[in-house]
């Protein structure tokens, strides 16, 4: 059983390090926002994978406290974000 739990934390991991470069090197506010989103999204998957490695429950309050704030932070970033330049001849 052991194995499993390797393999999820490397491929967590994995994920972990692919998003952190698509946050650093996104192009765009857009794309930033959308890395930071799968970010929070793989932190929560591993809060919840020790959560059942360590059958410890009382971790599983900071995945309600990271969804929450997750949604209101992206909701906040896509509302009131200022166009990049790129996008600023397009008009929509």
């Amino acid at each position: 059983m052991n194995t499993v739990w390797t393999i999820a934390a490397v491929l967590l991991t994995a994920a972990a390090g692919i998003t952190v470069y698509r946050l650093l090197a996104g192009p765009g506010t857009l794309d930033r926002l959308v890395a930071l989103d799968t970010f929070v999204a793989v932190t929560m998957c591993a809060i919840g994978t020790w959560a059942a490695y360590s059958l410890d429950t009382t971790v599983t309050y900071s995945l309600t406290a990271l969804a929450l704030i997750s949604f209101v932070g992206s909701v906040s970033v896509a509302r009131f974000r200022v166009r990049d330049d790129a996008d600023a001849g397009e008009e929509r």
